[in-house]
């Protein structure tokens, strides 16, 4: 780039959540952490309206005005940042051109949000760019509005929000009902957070997606034709859902009664965090994986390999899924002594049973977006 001296660096977390998975989009409670891993961005900043993007992970170049930002079915990786700033542009902030060059270290398909970081690095690269201290919260929510209706995926809020507000050495803890949300410290003295990557992504993942979130409607409706005041099934206890038992189909029963259980357990897992015991927090996450694996058939023979091989492993507290399911990571809590022997342990074990050699990642909880 030219005029070196006006560039100006950025970088946005990946995340992985702890617990509290598929009930973002029931209005319930989870509770993520950002990671080492990020999406890091170098901006120039240009006198016209040009944007040209390039990507250390991908060829070419993508270039467009901010006057006509179209989305391409052939530019997977561009539409995610265009999409940002066409958000940002619609809100009435009027961007500047820019080159931006993209690089990062978060692993594909690993199910550590990259797409959520890449679009929160560039909401906070283009608004710094016209002197904009972006609220972060409402930034995280225009992020996800550009990756809902320009890249067209429909996701929730947890990815974009801990990538803005993440903390070193804590998860957060969100309210995906009204956005609430807290700190929550990370006691892992002599314990690590270790992601382990399947490598494998089941074709399954959009279709079993949708179905999941069609089930979980189903159950709201059926429960509220008893209940009048559900809304979601935040508003349903295992009583009650155990009640109206009779009224739902055994497919959305145990879906439901996995999200009622789910969001309760992020409720736990808080309360054993704030109280140091981490023996606690690894028995919800074995819950949580079984809950996954068995009621919500989000999980795969792979994921459940590695979560029943690591509890083997001495020094392992809990291990579950992480993610959509299908594929990606479990996350591990292990004693911090014994990282090394789990990993060559547990990829032995699953090579032997897949043919497959998994990838391993240390987490270690981080900040959120800041610039450099």
């Amino acid at each position: 780039m030219p005029q070196r001296d006006k560039r100006r660096f950025f970088r946005a977390p990946g995340r992985v959540n702890l617990i509290g998975e598929h009930t973002d989009y029931n209005q319930g409670l989870v509770l993520p952490m950002a990671v080492e891993r990020e999406v890091r961005v170098v901006v120039l900043p240009r006198p016209d309206r040009t944007v040209v993007m390039r990507s250390a992970n991908f060829p070419g170049e993508v270039i467009f005005n901010l006057d006509d930002i179209e989305r391409l079915t052939d530019d997977p990786w561009g539409n995610y940042p265009k999409g940002v700033m066409k958000v940002l542009e619609e809100e009435g902030y009027r961007l500047g051109g820019a080159e931006l060059e993209y690089d990062g270290d978060i692993p594909a398909g690993a199910g550590m949000s990259s797409s959520a970081a890449v679009e929160v690095v560039t909401a906070l690269a283009m608004l710094s760019l016209i002197n904009v201290s972006p609220d972060r919260v409402a930034m995280s929510l225009l992020c996800q509005r550009a990756e809902n209706e320009f890249v067209g995926v429909n996701c929730g809020i947890m990815d974009q929000f801990i990538s803005a507000m993440g903390a070193h050495d804590h998860a957060l803890l969100i309210d995906c009902r009204d956005l609430a949300h807290q700190l929550v410290p990370l006691p892992l003295e002599g314990y690590r957070i270790v992601a382990c990557n399947s490598r494998v992504k089941h074709s399954l993942v959009s279709s079993e997606y949708n179905r999941r979130r069609e089930e979980c409607t189903a159950g709201v409706k059926a429960l509220a034709e008893e209940l009048p005041s559900v809304s979601s099934l935040r508003d349903v206890d295992a009583g009650m859902l155990e009640r109206c038992k009779d009224r739902l189909d055994a497919t959305v029963f145990r879906r439901c009664r996995h999200v009622i259980a789910e969001i309760d357990r992020v409720r736990q897992a808080v309360c054993a965090l704030e109280n140091g015991n981490l023996a606690r927090f690894g028995s919800l996450m074995n819950e949580s994986h079984v809950s996954l694996s068995r009621d919500y058939e989000v999980s795969c023979p792979e994921l459940d390999l590695l979560a029943a091989s690591a509890l083997e492993i001495e020094g392992v507290l809990g291990s579950r899924m992480t993610g959509g399911g299908f594929g990606g990571c479990t996350i591990s809590l292990v004693r911090e002594d014994g990282v090394e022997s789990f990993c060559r342990i547990l990829a032995e074990k699953y090579t032997s049973e897949t043919g497959i050699t998994p990838e391993f990642y240390l987490c270690r909880p981080m900040d959120g977006a800041t610039e450099r």
